[in-house]
């Protein structure tokens, strides 16, 4: 009984740290042991001979079982994750929009565009400046009609009898207000001095009062009277239909090019909501877009972006480089660091495989000592 008991407790032993020394030359010796010129065998441990080795393939293991572009482009789709993602977006957007803080404040703050306004006013100036640029260079040669789009033209040609109309009244009003009796009066005065002699005999029989008394109510009846409308219409038509030929080229000098962007840009930062919302608070003014953005933009954007997502989420993957990406990580790791974590996670097992092997050399010890037993 002594000699099994001895053989059961040596088989133990030797197969317990047999099984513990192979567990351990998995991660050691770190680095390769040499006498000389000699590398003893088993150095390194099996995990830092074959770190590079281990890299690739948890690579490829990553990209081709694990983020796969089919299971990604499942949970992509599930109905749990857009709910999640719209859920999300809704809340923030939410906090956002009912926040006291500006548009510009936002921009600052959180993604460090300094003066953003003045950034926008900066950008708008230069790409009408390149559009007017382009738009004269393109059409320099060509007449003012073929460039002015049809309803345009139509729209001016259907105000020229309001424009004769406003004009005519403009006129009337003028000659009938003081101010333009008085001026009436000069040019009288100096057409007379034009005339001398003859000029002076009218001023001397008529006097100057009456005269511009006569003419007024004259100028006015002529202001009113339907053949001047005429008249002043056709003169319009005539000198729109001539302006129409000219090239481009041929009135470029009347406008300054600074001028016409910078007009541009002072109309498009009057009109345009965006230039005056941006140094207001979001509270203030985000109130009647906040249904129409949580309730149907979010989703429909989610919807579109995921769509999107997942038809091309192959693609996005191999450009990605996924593989390459755990390679990477996992050669930064340190054999330390790899072999505190496999213990972390396996520490349990590796002790019942111990356990396992003394167990085997035991029960090999007690059959080694039954056979030694009955032999002798």
């Amino acid at each position: 009984m002594l000699l099994i008991g001895f053989m059961v407790i040596i088989g133990a032993i030797i197969g317990g740290l047999t099984n513990s020394l192979a567990i351990k030359m998995l991660f050691r010796p770190y680095k390769e042991v040499r006498i000389g010129s000699w590398r003893v065998p088993f150095t390194p441990g099996l995990i830092p001979k074959r770190h590079d080795e281990l890299a690739n393939q948890l690579g490829k293991m990553v990209v081709d079982y694990l983020l796969t572009a089919e299971g990604l482009g499942k949970k992509l789709k599930s109905q749990a994750f857009s709910s999640g993602v719209v859920e999300w977006l809704q809340t923030e957007t939410r906090k956002m929009m009912r926040s006291n803080e500006s548009v510009s404040s936002i921009l600052e703050q959180r993604i460090g565009i300094l003066n953003p306004r003045e950034q926008l006013l900066i950008q708008t100036q230069s790409f009408v400046k390149k559009g007017y640029q382009q738009f004269i260079k393109t059409n320099r040669s060509e007449k003012i009609e073929n460039v002015i789009p049809v309803s345009l033209q139509q729209k001016v040609e259907e105000h020229i009898p309001s424009i004769t109309n406003y004009i005519l009244k403009r006129g009337q009003s003028f000659v009938q207000s003081p101010e333009g009796k008085e001026k009436l009066s000069i040019m009288i005065d100096r057409f007379l001095l034009q005339k001398g002699t003859l000029g002076n005999m009218i001023s001397m029989f008529l006097g100057n009062e009456r005269l511009v008394d006569k003419i007024q109510p004259e100028l006015v009846k002529l202001f009113k009277d339907d053949g001047t409308n005429h008249l002043v219409h056709q003169l319009l038509l005539q000198e729109w239909t001539k302006a129409k030929q000219k090239k481009i080229e041929d009135v470029e000098h009347l406008w300054n090019e600074e001028e016409v962007v910078s007009f541009i840009v002072r109309v498009a930062e009057s009109q345009i909501p965006v230039y005056s919302v941006m140094e207001k608070p979001l509270s203030e003014w985000s109130g009647k877009y906040e249904d129409l953005v949580e309730n149907k933009l979010i989703p429909k954007s989610v919807n579109v972006f995921v769509d999107m997502l997942s038809t091309h989420l192959e693609t996005l993957l191999e450009r990605f480089h996924l593989d390459d990406i755990v390679r990477e990580q996992v050669q930064t790791f340190s054999v330390e660091r790899l072999e505190e974590l496999v213990l972390s996670i396996s520490k349990k097992e590796f002790k019942m495989i111990t356990y396992l092997g003394a167990a085997l050399g035991g029960g090999i010890g007690l059959i080694q000592g039954f056979i030694i037993t009955v032999i002798g």
